[in-house]
C-alpha cells in the first residue's frame, strides 16, 4: 500500500506506479500526478493554481522521469506559483531567450569545428583549423556574440597580423568568413559577412613575381554573384565562370573547342598538343569533369557561338578572345589586380578542396593537371578512378554558385 504522510503527498509509490494501468489522473498529491493514457502510456503531470487560474503541464514521461525526480521538479514548481511565477510561462521565456541569444565567436567556431571535424582526413589539419582560431581570434573578439561582430572586429584580428605573417592572416581570414556564414545560417546573423565587406582597408600584400593573388575561397561565391550581374559580355561571362568552376587556365579556356566536349560522359579533353600548339602546360592530355553547371553554361555558349568550333569566340573576330577579357570583366566588379586574378582561382579551388574536404590531396592535384611522380594520382586518369575528380568538381560548383549548380546566367 502506498504510504501517506500528514500534508497528504508522497501518495504514490514505485511499485505502484508501475502496476497502475487505469486511463486517467493519479494524485501523487501536492498538484503531482500519474497521468495514465488510453493507450498504456504513462507521463508525469502537474495541476496547479497560478494567479487564480489554473495550469497543467507535463514533466515527462516515466521512462525518463523518476519518481523521486518528479517530486524533486514538484517542489521546485510549487515553490514558483507560490511567489506567483507561472511555470509553464516562464519555461517558453526560457526557451525563448536561449534561442534568441547568439552564441559567442569562440562557441560558434568550435561548433563549426566540430561538425568539420569529419570531413578531413588530415589530424594535423583538424587540429591546425581550430589553432589558429584560438591563437589569433579567441583572444580579440571570441568572447564577442557573432551578432555583434562587424567590420573593424575583423580588422583587429588580421592587422596585427596581415603583414608579417600573411599566409596565417589569409587562413584566419578564411577560417573567419567560414565561422560567420555559419552563424548566418543558423539564424544568429543577419545581413553580409563582414570578412567580405573589408575590402582594401588591409595594406596590399608583396607579391611574389611568381604568385598569383588569389581570392580566399569563401569570397568566390560573391565574385560570381557579382560577375554575372555585370555588364561584361555575355560570353566573356561565361568564359569566366567556367574557368573558375573547372580550376583551369585561362588559355585552355580561351582555346577549348566543342570537339573537345563529351556531353554523355560530363568531361572536357584537352589534348597536350595539338595543330594549333602545346595546349597543357605539361604537354600531357588532361581530362576535366564538369560539373552540372558547366553543362549549363555550355548550352548558353552554343547559343552565342554561332556554329563556331571554339566554345568562347571572340564574338567579333570569331578567334579565341583574349586574356584581357577575363582582366576587363573582374575590373568592371572592383577587384583590384592585386586582391585577385583569373588563375588565382586555381588557388582558391586548392584550398578549399584542403581545408573543406576529405578528399585526398592527390584528386585536387589531378584536378589541378598538376605533374607529379605518384602513382596514384596517375591511375585517377584511368576508368572509374575519374569519378573521384567529378565528385570533387561537382562539389566545388555547388559551394561557389551563389543560386545552384545548374541555374541559368542572366545574359
Amino acid at each position: 500500500m502506498a504510504k501517506h504522510d500528514p500534508q497528504g503527498i508522497h501518495r504514490l509509490s514505485a511499485a505502484a506506479v508501475k502496476y497502475i494501468t487505469a486511463p486517467g489522473w493519479h494524485a501523487d498529491g501536492g498538484g503531482l500526478y500519474l497521468e495514465v493514457e488510453p493507450s498504456g502510456r504513462k507521463r508525469w503531470a502537474m495541476r496547479l493554481t497560478v494567479n487564480g487560474k489554473r495550469r497543467d503541464f507535463g514533466l515527462g514521461p516515466i521512462h525518463k522521469v523518476s519518481l523521486a525526480e518528479a517530486r524533486e521538479r514538484a517542489v521546485e514548481y510549487r515553490s514558483k506559483a507560490y511567489r506567483g511565477i507561472d511555470p509553464v510561462a516562464d519555461k517558453r521565456r526560457a526557451k525563448a531567450e536561449a534561442r534568441l541569444r547568439a552564441p559567442t565567436f569562440e562557441e560558434a567556431a568550435r561548433k563549426v569545428h566540430e561538425r568539420r571535424r569529419a570531413m578531413w582526413s588530415n589530424g594535423k589539419h583538424v587540429d591546425q583549423w581550430i589553432n589558429t582560431l584560438r591563437d589569433h581570434v579567441f583572444p580579440i573578439i571570441g568572447a564577442n556574440p557573432v551578432d555583434q561582430i562587424g567590420t573593424a572586429d575583423v580588422l583587429d584580428v588580421l592587422s596585427p597580423i596581415w603583414t608579417s605573417k600573411p599566409e596565417t592572416a589569409r587562413r584566419v581570414r578564411q577560417r573567419l568568413a567560414v565561422v560567420l556564414d555559419w552563424a548566418r545560417a543558423a539564424g544568429h546573423r543577419s545581413g553580409d559577412n563582414p570578412v567580405a565587406l573589408i575590402g582594401d582597408a588591409l595594406p596590399r600584400h608583396r607579391q611574389d613575381p611568381q604568385h598569383h593573388p588569389a581570392l580566399p575561397y569563401a569570397e568566390v561565391s560573391r565574385f560570381i554573384a557579382q560577375l554575372r550581374a555585370s555588364n561584361a559580355e555575355p560570353i566573356s561571362k561565361l568564359a569566366f565562370e567556367f574557368l573558375i568552376l573547372t580550376a583551369a587556365r585561362t588559355s585552355e579556356v580561351r582555346k577549348a573547342r566543342w570537339s573537345e566536349i563529351n556531353i554523355e560522359a560530363r568531361t572536357w579533353t584537352i589534348s597536350g598538343n595539338d595543330h594549333v600548339g602545346r595546349r597543357m602546360k605539361s604537354g600531357r592530355e588532361h581530362v576535366v569533369p564538369l560539373s552540372l553547371r558547366c553543362l549549363a553554361i555550355l548550352e548558353l555558349a552554343q547559343q552565342l557561338a554561332e556554329g563556331s568550333e571554339l566554345i568562347f569566340p571572340d564574338t567579333r573576330s570569331r578567334r579565341p578572345m583574349s586574356e584581357n577579357r577575363f582582366l576587363v570583366a573582374r575590373d568592371a566588379i572592383g577587384y583590384a589586380s592585386d586582391r585577385c586574378t583569373p588563375h588565382g582561382f586555381r588557388s582558391s579551388f586548392r584550398d578549399w578542396a584542403a581545408e573543406e574536404t576529405n578528399f585526398p590531396a592527390e584528386v585536387a592535384e589531378m584536378a589541378l593537371a598538376h605533374t607529379t611522380k605518384s602513382k596514384v594520382e596517375a591511375a585517377y586518369q584511368r576508368g572509374p578512378l575519374l569519378a573521384k575528380p567529378a565528385e570533387l568538381m561537382q562539389a566545388w560548383a555547388a559551394y561557389v554558385c551563389p543560386a545552384g549548380v545548374d541555374s541559368n546566367l542572366p545574359t
